[in-house]
């Protein structure tokens, strides 16, 4: 058994895309239109990354997708250091729900409300400022 992906939907392209690959920086794979069934598939993964992907499903005709995913729970990724990704997403307008105050762990979410657990690789960073006492913002 192999794992590989997961799926969102998503309820705009462009928006979606920004934000994943623009923003968090995730690079898409490839995409599927299906004029039949009316919609269309984008998978994409991290830039060094072979493994599972994240599936983007958009219904040409909309989706009622409600004001919260977080019955989907999250996706997690880990990363190289966390505050150089957290600083470099707020920069591209992303907010940090949960800033990595612990030098360790922040959640930030999708345009379509998905969270995102962002997590250091390897042992957690020393404390630092601006993340020590900056505060939660919203749900995460």
């Amino acid at each position: 058994m192999k794992y590989l992906h997961s799926m969102l939907r998503i309820t705009n392209i462009e928006e979606s895309l920004d934000f994943f690959c623009n923003k968090f920086g995730l690079v898409e794979r490839r995409r599927h239109d299906y004029e039949e069934g009316r919609f269309t598939l984008i998978f994409l993964s991290a830039q060094d990354d072979e493994g599972p992907e994240v599936e983007l499903t958009y219904n040409w005709d909309g989706d009622s997708i409600g004001e919260s995913s977080r019955n989907f729970g999250h996706l997690a990724y880990e990363v190289s250091n966390i505050y150089e990704i957290c600083d470099r997403l707020m920069k591209k307008g992303v907010t940090i729900n949960r800033p990595p105050r612990d030098g360790r762990m922040a959640f930030i979410k999708s345009p379509d409300n998905i969270s995102i657990e962002l997590l250091q690789r390897g042992e957690s960073l020393p404390l630092a400022e601006p993340w020590l006492s900056m505060s939660n913002s919203g749900s995460w």
